[in-house]
């Protein structure tokens, strides 16, 4: 898997944090890996130690973002923005292998893929905030 697919899967298992509870998600991460075709175990053991270093750092995360964006909180932003934010504001802040202008392009693409119409120009404009 290459990263842009690698980061996909991080995403897909953090939108989850929004439907399920705390409690909920080790089972959660083993159905979502149960739906996946061939994942390495290196790709997997990547994927859920992204996906568990950004869900420990939610709070701090979602404190960062309510602090950079003007007229909106993370509660009331739409659940596919806020998930993409997380990660790419994970990455830039704490994951010292991704460089910034990385985080905030991956993110603009997950926007573009997974978002509405305007996602895009939200998520850059957040993360251009952070950066």
């Amino acid at each position: 898997m290459n990263r842009t697919e690698i980061r996909e899967h991080i995403f897909r298992m953090l939108f989850r944090i929004e439907f399920n509870g705390e409690e909920e998600m080790p089972e959660q991460i083993l159905l979502y890996f149960g739906d996946i075709e061939e994942v390495s175990k290196r790709d997997r053991e990547y994927i859920e130690g992204k996906y568990h270093a950004v869900a420990a750092k939610k709070d701090k995360i979602d404190r960062l973002i309510d602090e950079h964006v003007i007229g909106w909180k993370t509660t009331r932003m739409n659940k596919v923005d806020l998930t993409i934010l997380r990660l790419a504001v994970y990455e830039m802040k704490w994951d010292e292998d991704i460089p910034t202008k990385v985080a905030i392009n991956e993110a603009v693409e997950l926007s573009k893929k997974f978002s509405g119409a305007e996602g895009p120009s939200f998520v850059n404009g957040v993360l251009a905030k952070l950066a």
